[in-house]
């Protein structure tokens, strides 16, 4: 029968009484068992009975369906809802204590005079910092969100030693120019404001005649410009005012702009300001772990508080690696905060203000729940207003006047700022920050309920201004078609227009009224009535035509901005989520395959090692296991032994005899017999065909903490907190030796697949080695090594991988008890958990660094990084077919992973320079410093490591029949800079061609392989006869060349040189044919397309120019592009795309015959160094500085086909409410 639910705490708090309620609804509702409910309800038992314990506010979907469930007054409980979530705001923050006092700033920039509370940037404070030393104009830019205002306002501002000036450019920037400057230098701002629309020269005229040092001009948020300017002429004049101020002769000007990160391409649009930005810019990227620590707990420790611990960890996990969570963080801080206990920041206070994703959406309902019908209708009018509807981009936050605001709403406006959801100056106010936009979902679902009638309004809002400061011009009035869209849309809209709205759409309707008066009169005159009432039947058709087609587009335009919105949000959450990424994406390109959707379903490519997840036990999963068959076993913190089928995501049974945390688990060889123990001293049998215990092992007097059986499934044997190893007859269910060498707890066990060792660790930092037969100790393998925490055998018993306190991964030899070698990679304070692979290629690990890592142990060097979990990871274990790895920990979920699938990982330190696919597209080339190594991509494990002497390796071709391999080295300091020729069937090592005086920066092969040319740092091209292993000729290049290509005819070779010019060599006379002008920065690399008539070049200039190889000219220029130093450019084999790398570390996908970027790939965490498209163009290869490569699937119904198969579920009622509201649900996986 079901089990009884829990009483509630005592008490009589709103919380208690709403859970009490609730349980009393679903008695009067016949008492339905928590899973009646959740078929009706569409949520999960666990959550629905989550829902009445009283310990935490469901949140509202929740509560009404679980009101729904039970035949309950929706809208009686709504309101119910929120007020227990407005009263337990109120009692969950101490009321004395006032916002002045915490070292968190909530959603605000930090401002110079917080520069003491303003932690975790130093570096690129620093770094910046260097750069206005040096340089005059420096284009800082990052994501929303990532603190690029703090960085300048509380960073840079209080290290510059001479005078500032700070502002932001608003819908008037040489206006706001003019004001700020003039208060430097105690000018009348209106003449200045004359002057410098004049000449673009009196802006440095100005600050020479201010001061007598230079000034630091800061303008934060320039993504205003082109935002809020609706001037295009103006936007051009304040580009170039603050580009002549620091260029000029004898300047005294330095400008630093803050940029958000999408805004770049809006920024390409102005040719100088391109030029100035080549070698200027500052990315602002994730905080890392460190720099996150630092910036949580020093504004504490400053305020005499502390960071609890776990709160400490949980905050780092939760926001590493993500540019923009910056503003949520500090609004969880702030509000955690509030609720601090004494002078402690705990865990428990950062839960009930919601966590990082919950905590700002929390205050923004809160507030609003607390306000009247009337005000409420005032804040939404309020947001709307503040709110800037992105072109291409985000929404962004829109500063506005008081005159726009109701009078009415000074209470309002008073509430909001207290909360600091907006930020009030004199006679302006603005959105704190832009992640109230993304992270409030009432705000997101006004936003995209009408997105076609908020651009009305906002264009009636800019009209009636103009109106207004022109004293009320007839001619500025609305007419036509303008007039018929305003009134439609003012009908039907609840937002309420201000007086000056108001007052001129009054007018313009009044005007219409007149002249259409006047015109009847005139058309009463006209002998032809009949020939005007057919024009105006026309005009009636017209307007209904036009108003079904602007129905029609305002529909699709929602599709686009939700499709958008949710291709955001799936990347932003791709690293730590990336089963909810996938269907964000796929459903992000279902709703409209927007670029940006396009972008983000094929970015998940990046995250194809991850297949699915089990959200497996409340509480922590401790230990996992697979059965022969396939299915899966597991045990957690819920006190159940739980047993999974994998493939479908579903549990085949749960089972409970355990009254406490499980924290072992073992499966006999034969997949019939379990054992389980934890913290009761217990180890429990179970029978797994019958789903029933058959027996328990009691003995322990200290919490279990292994348990392992023997091959045979006669013996297990247990270790735990009693310090004691017991080794147990299992048909007996006796005790029959117990080994009490250890002295502490004993952590980890292994028995070797013959059954003849065991191995033991324990907190006494002792790995010992014991034979089963004689059952004594033989050996020990290793003392004070830190404490073991896992063991592994290799299948054939000869090697055994152990893991404990430390970054490390060892090898041993058993037979020789001997260490073999050391995996150092993980960043946490332990390796949790070792598992080798069923065919004994591969080793799994993971620990408290949050991440699995797989090594190959034949070659001894890491193969991939799996990442989704957000917290520690405790167990591991592979399928017996090796085709799966399952992870386990302390988020309660299992993550199934394809160990055959993740990005591969280079050794670690060392960047990839070059990539090249084998012809037959199964085996991929990389090089970089030290180390050729060519991987199989179907297992994603090394073929061949070949190391260079300590040499650099910058190139590598490969002949189109895959027989021969070239490579070009750089031998640092010292001569050895050689062309290197590889017979690819045989191991022998390859010949070795000297020539260059300085190191070989790239190399090329022509398509017959008889040609290879190599460029470099010594200013040459030497061409080489392959077959000959001779040098056939020296080119002088005229300076320092990074890339070199030969036509697909073998007639030309490319060459880019760092005189900014690409030269066309003839091969035949070895003579110039054509020097190509064009680039503004070194030239990196070159590329042919496929029938040779389009070369790409790429440059530091941030532009790939694409020429006609023919006549020499430039077809068009491709802006965006990063400059790799390697060779971030490649044209498909089947000549239809160009890839290159990109800002923000992604790679950019340039459709050649439609002339546009067609996707934009993310997932580096580092700068992308080299790209390689597949013999078959399916498939793009991309390395980055950090040495990882990802494999890019081109096409996005095959990556949607993969997410559906791997997946097994679609988004959840829950997860549907909170991402895609404004639509129907629907199955992206329909169409597969």
């Amino acid at each position: 029968m079901p089990r009884a639910e829990r009483p509630l705490a005592t008490g009589d708090s709103a919380l208690l009484r709403f859970a009490a309620d609730l349980r009393l609804l679903r008695q009067k509702a016949g008492n339905p068992t928590y899973r009646e409910l959740a078929k009706r309800a569409h949520f999960s038992v666990t959550t629905l009975s989550s829902a009445a314990n009283g310990r935490q506010l469901p949140s509202l979907n929740v509560a009404l369906a679980y009101v729904r469930a039970c035949g309950g007054d929706e809208a009686e409980w709504e309101q119910r809802w929120h007020e227990v979530a407005a009263e337990s705001a109120q009692t969950e923050v101490a009321p004395e204590e006032s916002d002045a006092e915490s070292p968190y700033v909530g959603l605000a920039a930090f401002q110079p005079e917080d520069a003491d509370l303003f932690h975790g940037r130093e570096r690129l404070v620093d770094e910046l910092a260097e750069r206005m030393t040096h340089q005059r104009f420096v284009a800082v830019f990052g994501a929303s969100g990532a603190g690029k205002s703090s960085l300048l306002r509380a960073g840079l501002v209080p290290r510059w030693a001479g005078p500032v000036v700070l502002f932001t450019p608003g819908p008037h920037p040489v206006e706001e120019t003019a004001v700020h400057i003039a208060r430097l230098a105690g000018t009348a701002p209106g003449q200045l404001y004359t002057d410098l629309r004049a000449d673009v020269q009196n802006l440095h005229r100005a600050v020479r005649m201010a001061v007598d040092e230079d000034v630091l001009i800061v303008v934060d948020q320039f993504e205003e410009t082109f935002t809020l300017c609706r001037d295009e002429a103006e936007r051009t004049r304040f580009v170039e005012l603050l580009l002549a101020a620091v260029n000029s002769p004898n300047s005294r000007a330095r400008v630093v702009l803050g940029v958000r990160a999408d805004f770049y391409g809006h920024c390409t649009r102005h040719p100088d300001l391109v030029a100035a930005m080549a070698d200027a810019q500052v990315a602002v990227g994730p905080m890392t772990t460190d720099e996150l620590r630092r910036a949580i707990v020093q504004p504490a420790v400053r305020a005499g508080c502390t960071v609890e611990g776990a709160l400490l960890a949980e905050l780092v996990a939760q926001a590493a690696g993500n540019a923009g969570v910056l503003p949520l963080l500090s609004h969880a801080l702030l509000e955690t905060w509030r609720r601090r206990k004494g002078n402690t920041l705990t865990l428990a206070a950062f839960q009930a203000a919601g966590g990082i994703d919950g905590a700002l959406a929390h205050t923004a309902e809160t507030v609003y729940s607390g306000l009247t019908e009337e005000q409420k209708q005032l804040v939404r009018d309020l947001f709307l207003r503040l709110t800037a509807l992105g072109e291409g981009t985000e929404d962004t936050k829109r500063r506005i006047t008081r005159s726009e605001v109701d009078t009415d709403a000074t209470d309002v406006l008073d509430v909001l700022a207290e909360a600091r959801l907006i930020t009030v100056a004199d006679n302006t106010m603005e959105i704190a920050h832009e992640a109230l936009i993304r992270a409030w979902p009432r705000l997101r679902q006004w936003l995209a309920a009408d997105r076609e009638g908020l651009r009305t309004h906002r264009h009636l809002t800019e009209a009636a201004q103009e109106w207004s400061a022109l004293d009320k011009d007839p001619g500025s009035l609305y007419r036509g078609a303008r007039l018929v869209v305003a009134k439609e849309w003012a009908a039907k809209e609840i937002t309420t227009l201000n007086p000056v709205e108001r007052a001129f759409l009054d007018a313009s309707v009044d005007q219409e009224e007149r002249e259409t008066a006047k015109d009847r009169r005139r058309a009463r005159q006209l002998r032809y009535l009949a020939a005007g009432l057919a024009v105006l039947l026309v005009v009636v058709t017209a307007i209904s035509v036009i108003a079904i087609r602007e129905r029609d587009e305002a529909e699709q335009a929602q599709r686009i901005a939700i499709s958008r919105q949710l291709a955001t949000q799936a990347l932003t959450i791709a690293e730590s989520d990336p089963g909810r990424a996938k269907l964000l994406s796929l459903q992000a390109y279902r709703t409209a395959p927007t670029l940006e959707a396009r972008s983000a379903l094929m970015s998940m490519s990046a995250h194809r090692d991850y297949r699915t997840e089990i959200q497996a036990h409340e509480g922590a999963a401790s230990d996992v296991a697979f059965r022969p068959d396939g299915t899966l076993l597991s045990v957690g913190r819920d006190k159940t032994v739980a047993l999974w089928d994998p493939v479908r995501r579903t549990r085949i049974a749960a089972m409970t005899q355990h009254e406490t945390w499980l924290k072992a688990m073992a499966v006999s060889a034969d997949g019939r017999i379990a054992a389980s123990g934890g913290d009761d001293k217990r180890v429990v049998l179970w029978d797994l065909e019958k789903r029933q215990p058959i027996g328990a092992l009691e003995g322990h007097t200290g919490i279990v903490r292994e348990v392992v059986f023997t091959p045979d499934a006669r013996f297990a044997v247990t270790a735990g907190n009693d310090r004691t190893v017991r080794l147990w007859d299992v048909a007996q269910r006796t005790n029959v030796a117990t080994f009490t060498d250890h002295k502490d707890n004993v952590t980890a066990l292994a028995i070797s697949p013959d059954g003849k060792t065991l191995v033991t660790g324990a907190d006494d930092q002792v790995i010992a080695l014991w034979d089963m037969e004689t059952r004594t100790r033989v050996a020990t393998l290793a003392e004070n090594i830190g404490a073991p925490k896992a063991f592994s055998f290799s299948p054939d018993g000869k090697t055994l991988a152990s893991a404990g306190m430390g970054p490390a991964v060892t090898l041993w030899d058993v037979a020789s008890r001997t260490e073999l070698t050391s995996f150092v990679g993980h960043t946490g304070e332990a390796v949790i958990a070792v598992e080798f692979s069923p065919d004994g290629r591969t080793v799994a690990s993971a620990g408290n660094d949050l991440v699995v890592r797989l090594w190959d142990v034949p070659n001894r060097v890491p193969r991939g990084v799996l990442v989704g979990h957000q917290g520690s990871v405790y167990a591991l274990a592979f399928s017996p077919d090796s085709t799966k790895l399952a992870s386990a920990g302390e988020e309660g979920k299992i993550i199934l992973w394809d160990p055959a699938a993740p990005p591969l990982a280079s050794q670690p330190g060392k960047p990839v320079h070059d990539l090249a696919f084998m012809p037959d597209g199964g085996s991929l080339a990389a090089v970089g410093p030290d180390h050729s190594t060519l991987w199989d991509l179907k297992t994603h494990a090394p073929q061949r490591i070949v190391g260079a002497g300590g040499n650099l390796v910058n190139g590598v071709e490969i002949s189109r029949d895959g027989r021969t391999i070239v490579t070009g080295t750089e031998a640092p300091g010292r001569p050895g800079h050689s062309l290197e020729i590889w017979d690819a069937a045989i191991s022998a090592p390859p010949t070795s061609l000297t020539g260059h005086t300085s190191g070989i920066m790239d190399v090329a092969l022509s398509a017959d392989a008889r040609t290879a040319a190599t460029v470099g740092k010594d200013e040459t091209a030497i061409l080489w006869d392959v077959p000959n292993r001779t040098r056939l000729a020296t080119l002088s290049v005229g300076d320092v060349s990074t890339g070199a290509a030969f036509s697909p005819d073998g007639r030309l070779l490319a060459v880019a040189t760092h005189d900014n010019l690409v030269t066309l060599w003839d091969l035949a006379t070895r003579t110039r044919t054509v020097q190509l002008r064009g680039h503004g920065g070194w030239a990196r690399s070159v590329a042919f397309s496929p029938d040779g008539r389009i070369l790409a070049s790429s440059s530091a200039d941030q532009t790939v120019i694409l020429w006609d190889v023919a006549t020499g000219a430039q077809i068009t220029r491709l802006t965006g592009h990063k400059d790799a130093y390697f060779h971030g450019l490649a044209f498909s084999p089947d000549g239809k795309t160009i890839a290159y790398s990109s800002v923000d570390n992604t790679v950019l996908l340039w459709d050649v015959e439609r002339r546009t970027v067609s996707a934009r790939l993310t997932g580096h965490t580092a700068g992308v160094r080299a790209i390689a498209f597949s013999p078959d163009s399916t498939t793009v290869a991309t390395a980055a500085g950090d040495g990882t490569i990802i494999m890019w699937d081109r096409d996005p119904e095959r990556v949607a086909g993969t997410i559906c198969g791997s997946l097994s579920r679609n988004l959840t009622a829950e997860e549907w409410a909170q991402f895609v509201p404004e639509l129907p649900q629907s199955d992206p996986c329909a169409a597969h």
